[in-house]
């Protein structure tokens, strides 16, 4: 193989020069242990200070790429922390395939260090510099050029010093030797993890070799391995097969590389005639905008002469008007006409125009404009326009927002993917606006995403918004995606979990271990309630409530009611209340409150209402029920609505009033007036199989982090 033609290969991602000690990362890439302390060095002090740019300059021949530095942002932004109770997981940007690798605890401790291409770099170096030699370490000045090296002694000798060095019958002299290199390899490859074992298995699953103890007890303790002398020997086998079907490959690849250069040159053509088409398609626009700004300078131009045209012709006038001067004078000269005859035959007239000018100057106005308004021009559109001038590629998918994942709550999540689940593009730009009907004029705010989703916290309340999505790929771009709107919540989302002590049973009810989720348990304590009774169904509801209560403002929380709840109560309860809700909960299903049973139905409903102790709406059966007030529709299928697969409930404890929402809509189903003179709480009430679970805040966490990786 000539040493020569394979420099590429081993060259440092990182430095950019010969490899010096390479170390084979998890993802098998190879990097230069002074490399990849520098690079851990510079990551940390990054991350640190919140990706700045200050902090990386740590190491005048290692940058952090761009994307590595646009995941520590991301990293920062997010909130993700290390404490001293978290294990300790040193995570590298690796040059060579721009992943973030985890290298465990163990750190750059736990990578094996790539003897073999150790040595063919060395190889590289000797056959780069041939006429320069490798001089004996042992030599007094000046030294003799060298004719071994030692393996055993990592040193280099001339045949006199060697001979001193490694006398006979020595332990010395038994030292394997080479001939002169400054590569030296240890003679048995020990495990980094377990400094004093030596490898002597294969890890087929991670794909390093790994010793006994690692095996029997470490991190490969359930890992299939293999022996050594066995991975050498398919490993061996199947490199060489592969390159022997390579070389026999040889015509093929030179066919290709001729196909590639002419490529190179075509694409170097296409390149300058794509240059002189886009200049083509400015120099017309720079055409039309020089055609309009001459048209619009004319137009000023001519009203400005015609302006003031008729201004120095007022003025003219008005100078007449002055003593001893123009129609005033002339008027003065008449005066002195003595024959009545020739007087009236010209002060008629005059009398005429100094009537009119006396009018005029009793009511003064300019004869033209002073201001040019009507000459401004509007280029606001012109602007947005030219703002979004760039390529567009057929080749690029446009992105579609997804309605379903996308979600309003506390901030907006907003997701969009790609047809296909392509990913064609390198980043993509969010804009969105608020609509409003006062203001004509639309100003999109603009993001830039390196995923398919974007946390945006800086909206405004009880408002709709307009988003769109287009992706960006270099300077190609894709066309804008469908506008969708989204509201916001009417209010601040308000924080709490379910009360696992006020009033909670927890023989009924069951909660998850984060008290978000609470399901109704209708099982065995159930049955044993009801074998007493003979006559008759007294089941009762279970009710549970926030551990957070309010005292004013306007709040929203929503919630998801699992589709096979049979019945469901949800609202508020004000706190001195609480106690009656708990220990005199109502018999909603005994036959005294039955439609049927004989009793006037509007006293019923007036009885049912003053009864309750808090305000709460019915859901079940996948149904939600508008309650029978004297302002609902007479016909009860008309209160009947499909439950929305997202609840929410909007309390205003200034206005006193409460209201029931389409969580995914923001749509108000039923409103209603509540009395909120002490400390509300959100209740819930449960009965047969229901399950009620609380909507999660939306948090940036790992979402986008993850997306990239």
């Amino acid at each position: 193989v000539a040493i020569k033609g394979i420099e590429r290969e081993l060259i440092c991602p990182a430095c950019k020069e010969l490899f010096t000690h390479p170390l084979i990362l998890p993802c098998q890439h190879n990097v230069c242990h002074k490399c990849v302390k520098e690079i851990l060095f510079a990551f940390e002090d990054s991350f640190a200070d919140g990706g700045s740019e200050s902090s990386n300059q740590s190491s005048p021949r290692i940058r952090i790429s761009a994307s590595s530095m646009d995941r520590i942002d991301r990293i920062n932004r997010s909130g993700i922390k290390r404490n001293s109770l978290t294990p300790r997981s040193t995570l590298f940007p690796c040059p060579g395939c721009q992943r973030d690798i985890d290298l465990g605890e163990r750190g750059i401790n736990g990578l094996f260090r790539n003897f073999t291409l150790e040595t063919i770099v060395e190889r590289y170096r000797q056959a780069a510099r041939a006429a320069i030699a490798i001089m004996c370490d042992f030599c007094k000045p000046p030294p003799q050029e060298s004719t071994k090296s030692c393996m055993d002694c990592s040193a280099s000798y001339c045949n006199e010093c060697f001979k001193i060095h490694h006398p006979w019958g020595t332990v010395k002299a038994q030292h394997e030797y080479v001939g002169p290199t400054t590569n030296f390899r240890p003679k048995i490859l020990m495990c980094p993890e377990h400094e004093m074992e030596r490898v002597n298995m294969y890890c087929e699953i991670c794909r390093r070799p790994v010793c006994h103890l690692c095996k029997l007890g470490g991190g490969h303790a359930n890992h299939r391995v293999t022996t050594m002398s066995t991975a050498y020997k398919t490993l061996k086998e199947k490199l060489s097969k592969d390159i022997e079907y390579l070389i026999s490959k040889e015509s093929q690849v030179k066919a290709h590389i001729t196909q590639l250069d002419l490529l190179l040159k075509e694409t170097e053509c296409n390149s300058e005639r794509a240059k002189q088409e886009a200049s083509q398609s400015f120099e017309k626009l720079y055409q039309v905008l020089e055609e309009k700004k001459s048209a619009a300078l004319r137009a000023i131009e001519t009203s400005k002469n015609i302006r003031l045209e008729k201004l120095q012709t007022q003025v003219e006038e008005y100078q007449g008007l002055l003593e001893n001067n123009g129609l005033v004078g002339y008027a003065q000269e008449v005066l002195k006409e003595t024959d009545p005859s020739c007087f009236v035959q010209t002060a008629k007239q005059l009398h005429v125009r100094i009537q009119k000018a006396t009018e005029s100057l009793k009511s003064f106005r300019p004869a033209a404009e002073t201001t040019f308004e009507d000459f401004v021009v509007d280029t606001a559109k012109q602007e947005d326009i030219l703002g979004d001038l760039s390529f567009h590629s057929n080749g690029l998918e446009i992105p579609e927002i997804n309605e379903e994942k996308s979600r309003m709550y506390n901030k907006a999540l907003i997701c969009w993917e790609c047809p296909g689940n392509t990913d064609s593009a390198d980043i993509y730009v969010l804009e969105y606006h608020k609509l409003n009907r006062e203001d004509e004029s639309v100003t999109w705010q603009k993001t830039e995403v390196c995923g398919k989703s974007k946390v945006l916290s800086d909206l405004d309340d009880d408002s709709s918004y307009a988003f769109r999505v287009r992706g960006y790929k270099g300077s190609i771009c894709s066309p804008w995606s469908r506008e969708v709107i989204f509201r916001t919540p009417p209010a601040p989302v308000f924080s709490f979990l379910f009360d696992d002590k006020c009033g909670y049973n927890n023989e009924h009810l069951q909660l998850n271990p984060r008290r978000t989720s609470v399901e109704s348990r209708a099982g065995f304590p159930l049955l044993l309630g009801s074998e007493r009774l003979q006559v008759g169904c007294y089941t009762t509801l279970d009710y549970i409530i926030g551990d957070t209560g309010i005292a004013k403002g306007k709040h929203f929380w929503a919630f998801h009611v699992e589709a096979y709840s049979y019945l469901v109560k949800v609202g508020v309860v004000p706190s001195n209340k609480i106690q009656k809700l708990f220990h005199n909960t109502h018999d909603v299903t005994s036959p005294r409150y039955e439609q049927d049973s004989g009793h006037d139905s509007g006293s019923e409903d007036a009885f049912f209402d003053s009864s309750q102790p808090c305000t709460l709406v019915t859901l079940g059966m996948k149904k939600f029920f508008i309650p029978a007030t004297p302002a609902a529709p007479k016909d009860p299928a008309s209160r009947i609505l499909p439950l929305p697969s997202c609840l929410g409930i909007c309390l205003d404890c200034d206005r006193g009033r409460v209201g029931f929402y389409d969580a995914g809509r923001m749509k108000c189903l039923y409103e209603c007036e509540v009395d909120c003179s002490g400390i509300m709480y959100p209740a819930f009430a449960l009965m047969g199989g229901a399950a009620v679970h609380l909507e999660e805040a939306v948090t940036a966490k790992y979402r986008e982090y993850h997306d990239d990786i």
